[in-house]
């Protein structure tokens, strides 16, 4: 809901923000795309940022989209990928199909999302519709196992698995001894934040980090610290300052926290709802928890992380880069035609 409702609030008027500094600075490249993000959506901007691509970060496309199609035409873009769907898509879509621009939409939604978020439900209806009309002509789907269905139902959908995003320096926290966890979702009904919390209960002398409190009283006598929400780079350094990751969710696309946890050189705990790690069946035993709602099952697994997580973070920086590599090749496939 929280997302819904940030996707329908009126955005303030502001300029977009090119990665790559100005229209005559634009990479040259075949096929010359260019991907589209909303600025404030962390997840979805990070993965856009993944794929290697010059992308524009906009709030609004109906304020901004005649000038950025006509900067798209002189500057020969061939394809134009909106990751997400910005306030104003559907309009720029339609313009950038009668422009002669080949159209892309990924989104990052599940079905389970689409059954119990209206908002969500809304936006993957809409981008659909757009597609079915020709107006879009292909529509990406992070998590695994939704393209087949929709390619069932009639839709030109792909699978776009998310690439490994590139990871700045940042500075390590210097924590009190003891072990500190990090729970660092926002506490809606698919990130399961306060089961993993209860799971942290069960872990002997542990501190946990969160983004936000749940309003949750039972949970009074836990050391909690709360640290509100951060730019990427700020949670990108707070979570590598753990000695676990908790992201065991109830619903997920292609979860980008836990990879980056891993490439920080921290294991993150996961459940069993994205495809991450699923093919190495020793990493999956290691990271994953069958039942997502159990804090003890929570527990139990995060202590036999916790005692084999230098197997586990070596294993998964392997997978992660035979992942990125094909989801690059999925990705120039998804671009292509």
């Amino acid at each position: 809901m929280r997302e819904f409702l940030r996707r329908t609030r009126r955005q303030r008027e502001r300029e977009p923000t090119l990665s790559f500094g100005s229209w005559d600075r634009l990479p040259v490249a075949d096929p010359q795309v260019i991907v589209v993000c909303h600025p404030d959506w962390r997840g979805v901007r990070t993965a856009a940022y993944s794929f290697r691509e010059p992308v524009v970060e906009s709030a609004d496309l109906d304020q901004r989209g005649d000038s950025l199609i006509a900067e798209m035409t002189a500057y020969d873009v061939d394809v134009v990928a909106l990751h997400g769907f910005p306030p104003g898509s559907a309009g720029f879509l339609e313009k950038a199909n009668r422009g002669g621009l080949r159209t892309r939409v990924v989104l990052y939604s599940s079905m389970a999302q689409h059954g119990a978020e209206a908002g969500e439900a809304a936006v993957a209806d809409e981008v659909l519709a757009l597609a079915r009309s020709e107006v879009l002509h292909r529509v990406g789907f992070a998590k695994a196992g939704l393209a087949e269905s929709f390619v069932a139902l009639g839709y030109p959908a792909f699978y776009v698995p998310t690439r490994a995003p590139d990871l700045p320096e940042v500075a390590r926290h210097d924590f009190d001894p003891g072990l500190h966890i990090g729970v660092l979702a926002e506490p809606f009904w698919r990130k399961n934040v306060v089961t993993q919390l209860g799971a942290v209960a069960l872990l002997d002398e542990a501190t946990v980090h969160v983004m936000n409190r749940p309003n949750v009283a039972y949970l009074n006598d836990l050391r909690i610290v709360e640290h509100g929400e951060m730019p990427w780079a700020t949670f990108l350094s707070l979570q590598g300052s753990m000695d676990l990751n908790l992201y065991v969710t109830l619903s997920e696309g292609h979860p980008l926290s836990p990879v980056e946890s891993y490439l920080s050189g921290v294991p993150a705990l996961m459940s069993r709802t994205s495809s991450v790690f699923r093919d190495d069946p020793r990493l999956w035993e290691l990271t994953t928890v069958e039942v997502p709602d159990d804090p003890s099952e929570i527990a139990t697994g995060a202590r036999r992380l916790l005692d084999d997580q230098d197997e586990a973070v070596e294993r998964a920086r392997q997978w992660i880069d035979r992942a990125d590599a094909a989801a690059a090749t999925q990705w120039r496939a998804f671009l292509a035609g």
